[in-house]
């Protein structure tokens, strides 16, 4: 699906960036930009056209002598974007001919989403997966730097298969910590994952340090992860999340009961872990393109009101 057909969200970080779209947002360093970030006495080399007319007559006129003032910019420069793709063996169910969610699917849709923005944004887009045996042995970072045309190569990556190892998100984190010139402080880090299998509290805190705009995509099935259907003396199959393996189990009706309440404080604690964190999660458990462009653009508008309100 083409990136132009989408309804794009607008990319509203936290905090101040250290690299922005041109016009669109500022950055941290003083630089030639268009939004004023302070004034300062006039130096040998300084451009006329940022002399404060005003100002340097009103000081010239306090101090008796002919001073100039100067006005600073905030430094314009385009955003950085990165795609971050869980690619375990849970991130392939569930087959698109099943009544349950179609991670795959929702993964395709969620990208066009992320990278749509991207572009509005005039923003340079990267991407990182891993695949490879599990324990990160033989696993190899599939990694595509971030720049303007790099769009269409991500859309292709999309298909690609579910074997990543079980701690790909960690192996992830290190090699972007590695990419200070490709992913600086301000960069938005879009994770999308089922979030199966909790990170440890040190891996987020390590990016959080960074300075990234992390924002964690929760891709979940409804009836199965985020709940539990009462399914008590059937023979159902089901997948191991790391393996992929498939076994038949028969589950009581306390059984059933007991996995319905884990899954619905592991989402809740999944979500409420990410808040303390800084992070603004986002929960897909559709497929529908309109409902994830909306969870998207809710995302935005949350941030918008957060930092309104922040002032």
């Amino acid at each position: 699906m083409s990136a132009q057909r989408r309804r794009s969200f607008p990319l509203v970080s936290r905090h101040r960036m250290t690299g922005v779209a041109y016009g669109s947002q500022r950055s941290l360093r003083r630089g030639q930009g268009a939004e004023i970030a302070g004034s300062r006495g006039y130096v040998p080399g300084d451009r006329l056209a940022w002399i404060d007319w005003y100002a340097s007559a009103r000081l010239s006129l306090s101090r008796d002598d002919d001073l100039f003032v100067v006005r600073q910019y905030y430094e314009e420069v385009a955003p950085r974007v990165i795609i971050v793709v869980d690619r375990r063996p849970s991130m392939g169910l569930y087959p698109p001919e099943f009544p349950w969610l179609c991670k795959p699917l929702v993964l395709r849709e969620a990208i066009t989403a992320i990278v749509a923005a991207a572009h509005a944004a005039r923003a340079y887009v990267g991407y990182l997966d891993f695949v490879g045996e599990s324990n990160g042995s033989g696993s190899s970072a599939y990694w595509i730097s971030p720049h303007r045309q790099s769009a269409r190569k991500i859309v292709e990556r999309i298909s690609e298969g579910f074997s990543a190892p079980s701690d790909s998100f960690e192996l992830a984190i290190d090699y972007l910590l590695s990419l200070r010139s490709d992913v600086p402080a301000g960069s938005f880090v879009f994770i999308l994952s089922d979030f199966l299998c909790p990170l440890p509290d040190h891996v987020w805190s390590r990016a959080r340090e960074r300075g990234w705009d992390v924002a964690p995509v929760i891709i979940q099935d409804r009836v199965w992860e985020q709940n539990f259907p009462g399914i008590e003396g059937l023979l159902v199959p089901f997948t191991d999340s790391r393996s992929g393996k498939s076994t038949s189990v028969r589950l009581t009706a306390r059984e059933a009961r007991e996995r319905q309440s884990i899954n619905v404080a592991r989402l809740r604690n999944t979500i409420d872990g990410f808040r303390r964190l800084k992070f603004d999660s986002i929960l897909l458990d559709t497929s529908n393109t309109h409902e994830i462009d909306s969870a998207f653009i809710r995302w935005a508008t949350k941030r918008r009101l957060s930092r309104a309100v922040a002032r």
